[in-house]
């Protein structure tokens, strides 16, 4: 494992100075109701912020709902105690901006909270963000009308640019925000011509939080609830650190990551309680030929003293085209958890994920101790293979203890099979044991599964030791 910079990481998150300006939104006429739209009120705080050299938007006690919100350089947030930030679950609040989802860039619905472009940018406070994600649609068709209402009008002080972003700068370095065109037909290539799955005019609810091109992210404190698709989101992003985060849901939602680090570097999450039903917490790197071109891996990632519920797990994938390394998952616990461990690809990918370590984690009933699957949800229409397959290898898992289903599956590619895969004090009590398959030279010596049925460890096409 290479060690992390403790420069990047290692400080605990800043607090604004005391002299910092407050800007306290019902100032700004925003009403906490639970029913009144407060988008422009809000926007017009940010706005005023920023003009004014910076400072803190600060949301008072109450329940303030709004459509996207677009912050500023300079312009902080914080929650305060009983402080409620709620999402409303109309389409026509949330413009088409130019982003990157599931690993490729285009236009796509812009988040609940914007922050692109910044540089030393906090979240504070005990207050509560809100997506709504129980209020939305299910249903494509629901969404795919929706997505015709003509949204950029909703903040005309910030709509002045529609134009494309200019390479390598991925999207912004300032606050400019690029706004799709037309809203109702979205283009069917992204800048650089690669044509995007699903054609036009499809969109999806928003996710809740998404940080964009920033530098020096710290947040810390507030809570998240029913992400109307993933909640904590980080594209491109350096130096940050998210701490003492709850994260949940009340009911199924789909795609409702907790968290998802997309071609991040630098990162330390801790002290995070998540569950939700999709990825807990996730890292990706771009998605097939796109993901070749902006080639920009996740690396330095340090995960620490976290309790996951219910959801994925920590999961490498399955947008892995950039490649993702120098990953440290710590002293987590996993209760009621799909697996604890997960990386998944599909020979589409490419990429390589490399050097990830799990120490000391805890399961409790979970349903796997580990998912590292190549072929994951391999659903048509299929990409071709990647000219070079997937390679995921270096990945220890140490100091396992607990109790799961099973212990789960390890599956490579038969042409790119997992490579230097090792368990250290591996002691896990299952019903069923782990199967390998398409694993080259796996250590198994420290991997202890007592299983009620069958064999404790099945190994299918394992690469012979000198092949």
């Amino acid at each position: 494992m290479v060690a992390l910079a403790a420069s990047a990481i290692g400080a605990a998150p800043e607090t604004e100075p005391p002299t910092a300006k407050r800007y306290v939104i019902t100032a700004f006429g925003a009403v906490a109701d639970g029913h009144t739209i407060n988008t422009k009120a809000m926007q017009s705080a940010i706005d005023t912020c920023s003009a004014k050299g910076g400072g803190v938007l600060v949301v008072p006690e109450g329940v303030f709902v709004s459509g996207a919100l677009f912050f500023k350089q300079g312009v902080n947030l914080e929650l305060q105690t009983n402080a409620v930030l709620k999402a409303t679950a109309q389409m026509a609040d949330f413009p088409p901006v130019y982003t990157s989802w599931e690993g490729v860039e285009r236009y796509w619905t812009a988040a609940f909270l914007n922050f692109i472009g910044m540089n030393d940018v906090t979240v504070t406070g005990a207050g509560t963000i809100d997506g709504s994600g129980l209020d939305w649609p299910t249903t494509r068709s629901n969404r795919t009308a929706a997505a015709a209402a003509p949204a950029v009008a909703q903040i005309p002080e910030i709509a002045s640019s529609s134009a494309r972003p200019v390479y390598p700068n991925r999207f912004v370095t300032t606050a400019t925000v690029n706004f799709a065109p037309d809203p109702a037909h979205l283009p069917a290539t992204n800048a650089a011509g690669i044509a995007l799955p699903g054609g036009t005019g499809r969109l999806s609810p928003p996710r809740t939080v998404v940080f964009q091109d920033c530098t020096k992210v710290r947040v810390s404190g507030p809570s998240l609830k029913n992400q109307a698709r993933w909640g904590w989101v980080f594209i491109y992003c350096r130096d940050v650190v998210a701490e003492n985060l709850n994260i949940h849901i009340d009911r199924y939602i789909p795609s409702s990551d907790g968290i998802d680090l997309c071609s991040c570097r630098d990162v330390r999450i801790n002290h995070c309680d998540i569950s939700c039903t999709d990825d807990d917490i996730s890292i990706k790197s771009g998605k097939d030929a796109d993901g070749w071109r902006v080639n920009r891996p996740s690396e330095n990632i340090i995960i620490s003293d976290c309790n996951i519920g219910s959801g994925g797990g920590i999961a490498m994938g399955s947008e892995v085209s950039g490649s993702i390394r120098h990953v440290q998952v710590l002293r987590c616990t996993f209760t009621g958890t799909g697996s604890a461990a997960r990386i998944k690809s599909q020979p589409s990918r490419g990429g390589v994920i490399e050097d990830i370590t799990w120490r000391d984690i805890k399961l409790v009933n979970t349903r796997q101790m580990v998912d590292f699957n190549l072929t994951w949800r391999m659903v048509p229409p299929l990409a071709p293979p990647a000219p070079t397959l997937t390679v995921a290898r270096n990945i220890r898992l140490i100091n396992f203890s607990g109790t799961a289903s099973s212990g789960g599956i390890v599956s490579g590619l038969k042409d790119s099979p997992i490579l230097d895969l090792g368990f250290v004090n591996c002691n896990v009590t299952t019903e069923r044991g782990l199967v390998l398959q398409n694993v080259k030279n796996p250590d198994l010596s420290g991997c202890h599964i007592k299983a009620a049925q069958g064999e404790p460890i099945l190994q299918r096409s394992v690469q012979a030791q000198n092949e």
